[in-house]
């Protein structure tokens, strides 16, 4: 049976990409920024590309702040994608005095001032944590994906860190936490170790 993959439209997002990526993997994708069409849906993903403060005031015109607690409370595969991350942290640096979503415990913090430069744009490797062993099946450490971001997350719990990347400092670039899954960089522009970790979250929902 195909996969229905809701995909929270919240203007904010390349969703056009990230609805190909899992179509190709052959399941079908239901584009909405409904939570009632979402709420049909055998997961949901959260995309995003742009500003923190943006993205929870976008959110929360729709309720869909309301209804990504009420999916992730229900125990049903959620993933979050680039700044999709970030605003399921507490707060972030960005919108200060602006509450995230807060499923993960901790910070959303920019790149410390160095002589590199930001945004972190472009390939990296990644080392695979004990929280990531599963998301990350048939995928090799060491892996190139693809990140476009100038802030970072700090869980306070390290244990949720699925994988790390190097840019200057160490951070998280992917957490894992029961149902959920989300990545720093984009799996869907990933090739196709960014297909892999998609199918992982496919092969998650069960039948």
């Amino acid at each position: 049976m195909r996969k229905k993959i809701g995909l929270m439209d919240y203007g904010m997002g390349n969703v056009l990409s990230v609805s190909k990526a899992f179509e190709f993997l052959g399941a079908d994708v239901v584009l909405s920024s409904e939570p009632a069409e979402l709420a049909k849906s055998d997961a949901v993903v959260l995309p995003g590309v742009g500003n923190f403060g943006d993205g929870m005031t976008e959110l929360s015109k729709r309720s869909l702040d309301a209804f990504t607690l009420s999916w992730i409370e229900s125990g049903k595969p959620f993933m979050g994608i680039c700044l999709g991350l970030q605003l399921l942290m507490e707060r972030s640096e960005e919108a200060p005095g602006l509450a995230g979503l807060g499923v993960f415990k901790g910070d959303t913090l920019k790149f410390p001032k160095s002589d590199l430069k930001v945004p972190h744009m472009g390939w990296n490797q990644v080392e695979i944590r004990p929280a990531g062993a599963g998301r990350f099946s048939g995928v090799p450490d060491g892996s190139h994906f693809y990140f476009v971001h100038s802030y970072y997350v700090k869980p306070d719990d390290d244990n949720v860190v699925a994988c790390t990347c190097e840019y200057g400092i160490e951070f998280a670039a992917a957490l894992s936490s029961g149902n959920v899954f989300a990545t720093q960089f984009h799996p869907e522009k990933s090739q196709e170790c960014g297909l892999s970790l998609l199918r992982n979250f496919l092969e998650t929902i069960g039948d």
